[in-house]
């Protein structure tokens, strides 16, 4: 079991070598969240997460016949660009073992940090197979992405980066996946402010530590898809469990839903991009999934590599779900002028026309009749409110896009 001294030793070793985050205060978000809130960036990384801090601190307590001999690792994602960028930095060699299906994005930029990259298996446990089983073929030394002492200690840095930069912090909220993140984080709060709440947050697919805790250790449970894929793991850490059963005052859960509005919300007011882990942490907070009322909280902002596909339909998603973005279909009478005078009064309404689209070939319309589809943008909830109420008035029936 580590202790604060080698988190303040690794805080110490890996000083220079990987950014200070920034930490800032959001009124905005703190106003939607009824506290005063700061979100601490580790998406500002140079490889774009958190996993850096426990990547070069196991990395740095090396000996120099296995930096010599190299390190390999299993990741889809955040500790496989981590690991490869600093071992590159520091002339280690390392192989990264890669799910099949890893996005090819993450696959591209792990090649260009210097390692070498094996795609092996269709998840990340099948992946962490053929690891274990190069690592004993090449001598290498395996460097676990959570559940290593020198990796959870690196971690924990962030902790008294979070002291230091917000004086009487009453509540840190986490994201969790395998627990090396809140593991560290926890400890080094606690012991150095035992007051302050330490809160972790799971996506509600993938809700490994709920279900530890639950039981009293490590359980291997089944997870679904999830827009939170870094934190998606089926067995938390042995190491990590118990860091966190003693240090942690509470795990909550977020939907998948959730996690997309934290996600959009996060990129409009803090102008800041989350990946779905990241986002978690802010999502309880905004859907009051704890009792942080009026407290001093920070919410990490873990990481921000997200694939930028997925961002688009979040985005998407979103303005919908605030009313900003709106579909529907209405039928028409297929005469010169009709689609005229609809046209005319949404612009008289405000609403910004997207796209129009004609149907013409249904069974369940006339054969002088035209289903037309719309998209359009709106102010919010409230003006497609009203644009839907005087559209029904003027004789318009409007159905589902």
């Amino acid at each position: 079991m580590i202790s604060i001294r080698e988190i303040q030793e690794a805080r110490d070793r890996i000083e220079g070598a990987v950014m200070r985050t920034p930490c800032p205060q959001s009124n905005t978000l703190g106003e939607l969240c009824d506290c005063e809130l700061y979100v601490k960036m580790e998406n500002l990384q140079m490889t774009g997460s958190f996993k850096e801090r426990g990547s070069l601190n196991r990395l740095l307590l090396l000996d120099e016949q296995s930096k010599t001999e190299g390190v390999i690792a299993a990741s889809a994602g955040n500790h496989a660009l981590g690991l490869a960028y600093h071992a590159q930095r520091l002339g280690i060699p390392a192989t990264i073992v890669m799910p099949k299906r890893a996005p090819l994005i993450k696959v591209e930029y792990t090649r260009r940090y210097g390692a070498e990259v094996v795609l092996a298996g269709d998840n990340y446990d099948e992946a962490c197979e053929e690891a274990r089983r190069l690592q004993k073929k090449k001598r290498l030394t395996f460097v676990h992405p959570f559940d290593d002492e020198a990796v959870i200690a690196g971690q924990g840095t962030m902790g008294l980066e979070i002291l230091d930069q917000v004086p009487g912090v009453e509540a840190v909220l986490v994201p969790v996946g395998g627990g090396g993140l809140i593991a560290g984080t926890a400890l080094a709060v606690k012991s150095v402010r035992p007051d302050c709440k330490v809160f972790g947050v799971e996506a509600s697919a993938a809700a490994s530590m709920c279900e530890a805790l639950d039981a009293g250790q490590p359980q291997t449970v089944g997870t679904e898809a999830t827009t939170a894929d870094g934190i998606a793991v089926k067995r938390v850490g042995d190491k990590t469990f118990p860091l966190v059963a003693e240090h942690v005052d509470g795990i909550v859960t977020v939907d998948e839903e959730e996690i997309a509005n934290a996600i959009l919300l996060l990129l409009e007011i803090e102008k800041t991009v989350s990946e779905g882990a990241g986002a978690v942490p802010f999502a309880a907070a905004l859907f009051h999934k704890l009792e942080v009322k009026g407290r001093r909280v920070v919410c990490v902002v873990s990481g921000g590599n997200i694939d930028v596909n997925i961002l688009a339909r979040i985005i998407e998603k979103g303005l919908i779900k605030d009313g900003r973005l709106a579909r529907f279909s209405l039928v028409l009478r297929d005469v010169p002028g009709a689609l005229a005078s609809l046209t005319q009064m949404l612009a008289q309404m405000g609403a910004n026309i997207m796209e129009i689209r004609h149907e013409r070939d249904s069974n369940d319309i006339g054969l002088s009749e035209a289903r037309v589809h719309f998209e359009i943008e709106t102010k919010g909830a409230c003006h497609l409110a009203e644009i839907k109420s005087k559209l029904e008035a003027a004789g318009w029936k409007l159905m589902p896009f």
